[in-house]
C-alpha cells in the first residue's frame, strides 16, 4: 500500500481518497462523484474562472478544479445552497447569451445546455439580453459566433499554452468584455487558426464551430444525448485516470 492511498477528506460525508498533488474535483471525479464545471476542461490547466465548481471546504467556498486535496477537510458539494448558486449561474450564462438550443448545431454536445439539464433548470428568473455581438464567418473552416461564448476563456488558454498561438483574447469588462482575434484585421481569416488546433476542438458551447459538419452527428446520438452530462463526465473522467495511472 502506498502512502497516498491513505490520503482521504470527506465529501458530503463520504471519504474520497486522493493523490498527492490532486485537486478536490479531480479526486471526487475520479471516485465517480460528479462536480458541476464549464470552464474546465481536465486535460488543461485550470482557471476557476466560472465558478460553477465552488465547493464549500472546511467552511469556506472555494473552485474545486484548483483547491488541493488534503487528508482530513471537510467538503461539501451537493447541498441545496450551492446547488442553487450554480443554477442563478447558469441561467445568467444562458440569458447573456442567444443559446436557442433547438437551432444550435452544438445541441447534444454543448457543456452549457447538459449542465443546465443537469442541475434542473426548468426555466429562466433573470431577463433575457438578446445581445447583438459581430460573428466571424471569414474562415474557411471555422466560425466564431459571439454571441453564444460564455467567456470561460478555455480558447484563449488552450491557444497560448497549447497550440502557442495566442489566436484569441478577451477585451472589454462586464457585460461588455468579448473575445477577440489577434490578426492584422481582427478577423479569423487573417489569423494562425486552423481546423486542428486543440483551442477550436474543446469549445464548450457553439461559439467555435467547424464549418461543414453540422448535423454529421445526427440528433438523438450526441454526447449528451446517450447519457446525462454527469454520468459522461465522470465516465470520462475514470477512462483518462486509467490510462494515465492505471
Amino acid at each position: 500500500m502506498s502512502p497516498d492511498s491513505k490520503k482521504t477528506f470527506r465529501l458530503d460525508g463520504r471519504e474520497i481518497p486522493f493523490r498527492e498533488g490532486q485537486t478536490v474535483f479531480d479526486a471526487a471525479m475520479a471516485a465517480g462523484v460528479y462536480i458541476p464545471h464549464l470552464c474546465h476542461n481536465p486535460d488543461f490547466e485550470p482557471h476557476s474562472s466560472c465558478r460553477l465548481c465552488t465547493v464549500i471546504v472546511n467552511g469556506r467556498p472555494f473552485a474545486s478544479c484548483t483547491q488541493p486535496a488534503v487528508a482530513g477537510q471537510d467538503v461539501r458539494s451537493d447541498t441545496p445552497e450551492l446547488n442553487e448558486m450554480r443554477r442563478d449561474l447558469t441561467d445568467m450564462l444562458l440569458v447573456e447569451g442567444n443559446h436557442y438550443c433547438p437551432a444550435c448545431e452544438k445541441s447534444g454536445s454543448c457543456r452549457l445546455q447538459a449542465t443546465a439539464y443537469a442541475l434542473g433548470l426548468q426555466d429562466s428568473h433573470f431577463p433575457q439580453l438578446f445581445p447583438h455581438r459581430d460573428v466571424d464567418a471569414s474562415h474557411p473552416d471555422i466560425i466564431l459566433d459571439r454571441d453564444r461564448c460564455i467567456l470561460c476563456g478555455l480558447c484563449v488558454r488552450i491557444s497560448r499554452s497549447v497550440d502557442k498561438k495566442n489566436v484569441f483574447t478577451m477585451t472589454g469588462r462586464g457585460i461588455a468584455t468579448t473575445i477577440v482575434v489577434d490578426s492584422p484585421s481582427g478577423l479569423l481569416a487573417d489569423s494562425k487558426v486552423s481546423r486542428d488546433d486543440e483551442a477550436v476542438q474543446h469549445c464548450p458551447v457553439g461559439a467555435l464551430m467547424m464549418k461543414g459538419e453540422a448535423f454529421k452527428v445526427p440528433i438523438g446520438q450526441r454526447p449528451y444525448d446517450r447519457a446525462p452530462i454527469n454520468e459522461d463526465s465522470v465516465a470520462r473522467f475514470r477512462a483518462r485516470e486509467a490510462a494515465l495511472h492505471g
